[in-house]
């Protein structure tokens, strides 16, 4: 039997970092929705914790170190039995949504696409050809086969974007009722925060913010100080430019 009436088995690719990616801020988001929901969360990962991941227990979630291809998953997932299980992001739901199958049945899947990485794996590949990004050039992709078929082996996929949400329904199409357009969850700014920001001529300087593992943020940086800069700096002589982000590499932070 399952630990509640309302478990879940997370199956991380990484463990979550709210304080260094989108990604693990959408992760926590998710988290702190069933934990509202009373699920009992189990969050498993074959990789290692790294300094930046969230204290997953300090949240009474479980946590479990799982191997790829190995048989102990299996007897992990047997023995937990969860009522739903969610994969991280399509190469979780690759590597252990058959053993869900095969060993909790009964479970519901959920995928969170964080993103289409299909999408995103080649409109890298393009930029690196010098190519225009088309939906043939998606379609196309061996990795977008792959994704799309992890989609169709879930209940549901979990979709930030609504160019994904086009791409998804419209270009391949897939039924809706196995997607759920669910963006980030964000607190709002209500007008009296509004009123303590510093007015427009109080401000200076530009700030850019994005994490350096995500290549098109490093991408968007080093356009930025070649193409966009300069011109701003024609207008703006005085102006700086702050860039900050975790996991930047060197030629970046030099």
């Amino acid at each position: 039997m399952g630990t509640s009436a309302n478990s879940l088995l997370i199956i991380g690719c990484v463990w979550p970092e709210p304080t260094t990616t989108a990604a693990g801020n959408r992760m926590v988001q998710l988290i702190e929705f069933f934990l509202s929901q009373d699920y009992d969360i189990t969050f498993a990962s074959t990789a290692a914790q790294g300094e930046f991941s969230l204290d997953l227990k300090g949240m009474g979630i479980m946590t479990e170190g799982i191997a790829l291809n190995s048989s102990s998953f299996d007897d992990f997932i047997g023995t937990l039995n969860p009522d739903m299980v969610l994969f991280d992001r399509f190469l979780a739901e690759e590597q252990f949504g058959w053993r869900v199958v095969e060993f909790a049945p009964e479970a519901i899947r959920i995928l969170d696409t964080e993103d289409l990485h299909s999408l995103r794996s080649v409109r890298k590949d393009c930029l690196k050809k010098k190519r225009e990004f088309t939906t043939t050039a998606w379609l196309q992709s061996d990795i977008t086969k792959r994704e799309i078929a992890s989609i169709y082996r879930c209940d549901l996929s979990l979709i930030i974007s609504s160019y994904e949400m086009f791409l998804l329904t419209q270009v391949i199409p897939i039924d809706e009722g196995l997607l759920l357009h669910l963006p980030f969850q964000l607190d709002t700014i209500d007008s009296r925060q509004m009123t303590q920001w510093p007015n427009y001529e109080e401000r200076k300087d530009f700030v850019f913010i994005g994490n350096g593992k995500h290549a098109p943020n490093v991408d968007a940086i080093v356009w930025l100080k070649n193409e966009i800069w300069p011109l701003i700096r024609k207008s703006l002589p005085t102006a700086k430019l702050h860039v900050y982000g975790s996991y930047l590499p060197e030629h970046i932070q030099l």
